[in-house]
């Protein structure tokens, strides 16, 4: 003979601190992931309260709306999504109980978040980067190696592990080189994949200076690989890298923080800007997917936009002067001539 099924709890009060004993004692949990369940569980009891429910009573209409609700009220797709979390193994804990049959919170899905936009420099800003870097001591072999970082970042929209994997010639077992004859250069990107892309005149003319300067600083150890290296010959880590650029920002009077991955952000913010070649910027990148590439529409629109704000007669707010144009041929493309901007 089978056991008799549980019957249904209606008085849900002793649900929660039971389901709270379940998680200390038997998942052991820590004190304060326990309160953060604690917390999130309150939520959902006063949710239901409100509108004289119990939980047994709770149906996905409830949590939709009280969701909603709580995310009009200011709170995070993040940290909804963590709440729901929560009531979700609690409603869980309950079936298994044999409390409720139906689970509340399936096929509940919480807001999404929105994708953060790519944080980029300004055409200027990018400019006054690059050209402080190249007005330092032009005898000083670490002040090239990082004008040439900069210059290479910025003109080809390198990633980080894509700038120091470089190698000064090719080779079977090297993941990227800069080809200074064709004005390009090869990079082993995300997924294994292979691409080409065309470094500038002003990037062009960087590195040839840092590679002379390269041979006469490590002598003997100039014949290892890798292009951007260490006073010891070795590799450049990141976070050399990082605190290099941080460095030349501070130079240039920048007051904000710069990182090696913002100048990639401004190399296809820019490009995007002078031809509107979505398809371009996603090749120059390497982005696997367009929709990763299309991010840099909302920074495009948002250059748009206030160049209406600026220009335009019946624009609601004028601003005081309009935003600076990207350079016809903005990163990626070689250039010729005096006066014009770094690449």
């Amino acid at each position: 003979m089978t056991a008799p099924k549980p019957a249904l709890v209606a008085d849900d009060a002793d649900w929660v601190p039971r389901y709270l004993q379940h998680l200390a004692v038997q998942r052991r949990l820590s004190p304060r992931t326990l309160a953060l369940y604690a917390a999130h569980l309150q939520v959902l009891q006063q949710h239901a309260a409100a509108e004289g429910l119990t939980l047994a009573q709770v149906h996905p209409a409830h949590v939709r709306r009280w969701l909603a609700q709580l995310h009009a009220a200011g709170r995070q797709p993040r940290g909804l999504a963590l709440m729901l979390s929560s009531w979700r193994g609690f409603y869980r804990w309950v079936g298994r109980q044999g409390w409720m049959d139906a689970h509340p919170v399936t096929g509940v899905r919480a807001p999404k978040a929105s994708r953060a936009l790519p944080k980029a420099l300004s055409v200027e800003q990018a400019l006054q980067l690059v050209q402080s870097a190249s007005g330092e001591p032009q005898d000083e072999p670490l002040r090239l190696r990082d004008r040439a970082m900069a210059e290479l970042l910025y003109s080809s929209g390198l990633r980080l592990g894509e700038l120091l994997g470089l190698d000064i010639h090719p080779s079977p077992s090297a993941r990227g080189w800069v080809d200074l004859d064709s004005a390009e250069v090869h990079v082993c990107g995300k997924g294994g994949k292979w691409r080409s892309v065309p470094v500038g005149v002003a990037a062009q003319a960087a590195l040839r200076d840092w590679l002379q300067a390269r041979a006469a600083w490590l002598g003997a150890a100039a014949s290892q690989p890798a292009l951007f290296v260490g006073a010891r010959g070795a590799r450049l880590t990141p976070q050399v890298a990082r605190r290099a650029l941080a460095a030349l920002a501070r130079q240039a009077g920048l007051a904000i923080h710069v990182h090696p991955h913002m100048l990639r952000h401004s190399c296809a913010s820019h490009v995007l800007q002078s031809s509107g070649d979505l398809r371009g910027v996603q090749e120059l990148l390497g982005h696997a997917s367009i929709a990763s590439t299309q991010l840099y529409t909302r920074l495009d629109f948002q250059h748009l936009s206030r160049v209406y704000e600026a220009a335009h007669p019946r624009a609601q707010h004028r601003a005081s002067s309009p935003a600076p144009q990207p350079p016809a041929a903005a990163c990626g493309k070689p250039r010729a001539g005096q006066g014009q901007p770094n690449s």
